[in-house]
């Protein structure tokens, strides 16, 4: 059987991953919600700049 706290303390990460890890959380990466509210801001800024047209 497999002694899963034994097996923890054998564990240790690559190289590699802490180095890719420590890259992605370096880069401002946009997430769709982010796209979504960047859009929703255009529209919104376009319909008013529209609406003070027709004034």
């Amino acid at each position: 059987m497999i002694n899963f706290e034994e097996e923890l303390t054998k564990f240790h990460p690559s190289i590699e991953v802490d180095e890719l890890e420590q890259t992605v959380y370096s880069l401002d990466l946009t997430d769709a919600a982010d796209m979504l509210v960047g859009m929703m801001k255009d529209t919104e800024e376009q319909q008013q700049a529209s609406d003070k047209q027709y004034k």
